[in-house]
């Protein structure tokens, strides 16, 4: 009789230990559960850094879209610029040819009604203007007049005016 009892123990004993590896130590139970909550754990933190990122990116685009900008209204004022200083050295055929690129640039920009235009709605009313001494001072370049530099530099004057919305002067 004392030899049942410990045996019915063991018994016990043991499959009391083969239900709780089955509930916390299976395959199938809690282990699982760890791994997804640890996945979704390590998916928030990399999803939250991302956010910061993404931030800081964008206002680098934003940033670069605007100094993108910036170069090309100095590139297009840089090549009148040169054609003045050009036509003044008495250097006309360079002088001729900036002065057909600025024409042309400006006239692909005033065409260019995308958020890629150089130019402003406003600034693209206050530019179209200069458009119409295209041919005389082109003449007056081909020519090789001397009156092309004032020409040019009156123009140079009209068009920083014309970009930064101030008025003319009561001289020009």
């Amino acid at each position: 009789m004392s030899t049942a009892k410990p045996i019915a123990d063991h018994k016990n004993h043991v499959a009391g230990k083969d239900e709780k590896k089955d509930k916390v130590g299976g395959w199938i139970g809690v282990g699982w559960k760890r791994v997804v909550v640890y996945v979704a754990v390590a998916a928030s933190m990399f999803l939250l850094g991302l956010i910061p990122m993404w931030l800081k990116a964008s206002s680098a685009v934003s940033q670069r879209d605007a100094a993108q900008h910036e170069l090309q209204l100095s590139q297009i004022q840089n090549i009148l610029a040169g054609a003045t200083i050009d036509a003044r050295r008495g250097e006309y055929e360079p002088a001729r040819q900036m002065a057909s690129d600025f024409f042309t640039t400006l006239r692909t920009q005033i065409d260019n009604y995308t958020a890629t235009s150089a130019f402003t709605p406003a600034q693209r009313d206050r530019v179209r203007p200069l458009l119409t001494q295209r041919d005389e001072i082109i003449t007056l370049l081909a020519r090789s007049d001397p009156a092309a530099a004032d020409r040019l530099s009156d123009l140079y004057v009209s068009y920083r005016q014309a970009m930064t919305g101030a008025q003319p002067a009561a001289g020009n």
